[in-house]
C-alpha cells in the first residue's frame, strides 16, 4: 500500500508542521481507508455526517470518499462543494459497497439488502424505532455496527449526544414557543411575556446537556422556569453552570402535580434513559394540564417519561391528547440541518482518523474505545445487552470478543 500527497501536490496543515522524517513516518502509520456516505432515504432527515471541509481533510490525508448525489443538499452543500473537497460522486450501489458507511439515520431494512457485508457502520441507532429484522438482516450480513448516540470515550464523554444534545435542547424552546404562540392550536402567549403581563411557566425534566440548553434558551427569553432531576449534583452543577437563581427538584410526584397544573410548556429531557419507558408523567397528569400547553419530548427515540407521547416526525411533528400539544420528533436536530451537520462532522472526522491508524476491523473495535463502547454488532455478533433484551436474542460481551478476535 502506498501513499501519496493530495491531488494538488500539497501535504495538508497538519503535516506541513511536521519535520518530513516525522511526516513521512506518520503516513507510513496510516493506511488508506474507503468512506461512503449515501443520500439519506428519510425525506425528513436533513443532515449529514461530514462537511466538505472535513472531506476535504480526509482526501488530503489519501483516504477516498464516495457520496451519493444529493447527499449534503438538504444541509445546503452542493455536490459541486463535495467534488471541489475530493469526493467522487458515485451511484448509490456504490456507495453502500464502500469499507465504511457513514450515515445520519439508522439504517433502514432497503439499505441493508445493498450491503456487500463484513462492513463497517456508523449511524444513529434509535433503539425504540429498532426492530428484529433489521437486526437479524445486518448479522447476516457479518456487519460491525456502531451506534452513534452509544459512542463515548474512555473518560465517559459521549461527544455525539453532547453536541445533538446541546442543539435539541435550544431546538425545544424554539419549537414549544411556536406552538405556544399559535392562536389556534396553541395559547395565542409568548413565552417571555412583557411588561405587565407574566411569562410563561416552562418545566424540564433532567438536568443534563438538553435540560441545561433547554433552561439556557427559555431564562433568556425571560421563560418562568423550573427544572427537575432525579440526581441533586446534576441539579446543582445546572444552577453553578447557569449562574441565576433556579427552583429545582428531585421527582416528587406531589410536587409535580402541582407544577403541571399551571404549566404552559414541559420538555422531556432526561439523560438516565431505561430499557424501557418510564414513566414520570403518566395520562391523568397530562390531563390535568392546561388546554393548549405543549410537550415536547426529547427522548422519545430511547426511552420517554411521558405515557401520552408517540414517535412522529419532521413532516407531522405534533399531535393533541388531552388538549395538550406533544411534539415528539426523534430528530429534532435535522430543524437546524446546517449547524447539526458541521457538529456532526466534527465529531466523526477524528474518530476517522483513528480508523485509519488501525490495520483490521478488530483492531478498531479492540483499540479504540470510542467505538468498543458504541458496537452494537462485532462481526454479525450482537453485542449490545438491551437489544438483546428487547428481542430476545443472544448476545455477548464486546470486551470479550475483542480479546478472542
Amino acid at each position: 500500500m502506498s501513499f501519496s500527497q493530495n491531488p494538488s501536490g500539497q501535504f495538508s496543515y497538519g503535516e506541513q508542521l511536521m519535520p518530513q522524517a516525522e511526516m513521512l513516518e506518520e503516513k507510513k502509520k496510516k493506511r488508506i481507508i474507503t468512506v461512503g456516505i449515501p443520500k439519506e432515504p428519510d425525506k425528513y432527515e436533513n443532515r449529514i455526517v461530514l462537511s466538505p471541509q472535513a472531506v476535504k481533510q480526509l482526501c488530503e490525508e489519501g483516504h477516498h470518499i464516495v457520496m451519493e448525489s444529493g447527499a449534503g443538499m438538504r444541509s445546503r452543500w452542493q455536490d459541486s462543494d463535495y467534488t471541489k473537497a475530493g469526493a467522487i460522486i458515485k451511484d448509490r450501489k456504490m456507495v453502500f459497497a464502500s469499507e465504511i458507511i457513514l450515515k445520519v439515520s439508522p439504517i433502514e431494512q432497503d439499505e441493508i439488502k445493498l450491503l456487500k457485508g463484513s462492513q463497517f457502520l456508523i449511524s444513529a441507532l434509535h433503539f425504540n424505532t429498532q426492530t428484529a429484522q433489521k437486526i437479524n438482516a445486518l448479522k447476516a450480513k457479518k456487519m460491525t455496527c456502531v451506534a452513534l448516540e452509544l459512542i463515548k470515550n474512555k473518560d465517559g464523554f459521549h461527544p455525539y449526544v453532547q453536541s445533538m444534545s446541546e442543539i435539541s435542547g435550544i431546538l425545544a424552546i424554539n419549537t414549544a414557543s411556536e406552538y405556544l404562540s399559535n392562536p389556534i392550536t396553541g395559547k395565542g402567549i409568548l413565552l417571555g411575556g412583557i411588561t405587565g403581563i407574566p411569562a410563561a411557566k416552562v418545566l424540564i425534566f433532567g438536568a443534563g446537556t438538553a435540560g441545561e440548553y433547554a433552561a439556557r434558551s427559555a431564562t433568556a427569553l425571560g421563560a418562568q422556569v423550573k427544572v427537575f432531576d432525579n440526581s441533586l449534583s446534576r441539579l446543582q452543577n445546572l444552577k453553578s453552570k447557569l449562574g441565576i437563581h433556579l427552583f429545582t427538584s428531585v421527582f416528587h410526584s406531589e410536587i409535580i402535580m402541582k407544577a403541571l397544573k399551571t404549566a404552559d410548556v414541559l420538555i422531556g429531557a432526561r439523560e438516565d434513559v431505561k430499557d424501557i419507558d418510564d414513566f414520570i408523567i403518566t395520562k391523568k397528569m397530562v390531563a390535568g394540564m392546561k388546554k393548549g400547553s405543549v410537550i415536547i419530548d426529547l427522548n422519545i427515540d430511547s426511552a420517554s417519561c411521558i405515557e401520552t407521547s408517540k414517535v412522529t416526525h419532521l413532516g407531522n411533528p405534533a399531535f393533541e391528547t388531552h388538549g395538550i400539544i406533544h411534539y415528539c420528533v426523534p430528530n429534532i436536530a435535522s430543524k437546524a440541518a446546517r449547524t447539526a451537520s458541521v457538529a456532526l462532522s466534527n465529531t466523526t472526522f477524528p474518530l476517522l482518523q483513528k480508523i485509519s491508524r488501525e490495520k483490521t476491523g478488530p483492531n478498531i473495535i479492540k483499540n479504540i474505545p470510542d467505538f468498543r463502547y458504541g458496537a452494537y454488532l462485532y462481526e454479525g455478533i450482537l453485542t449490545n445487552e438491551r437489544l438483546g433484551r428487547k428481542f430476545n436474542m443472544d448476545y455477548k460481551d464486546i470486551d470479550l470478543l475483542s480479546a478472542i478476535f
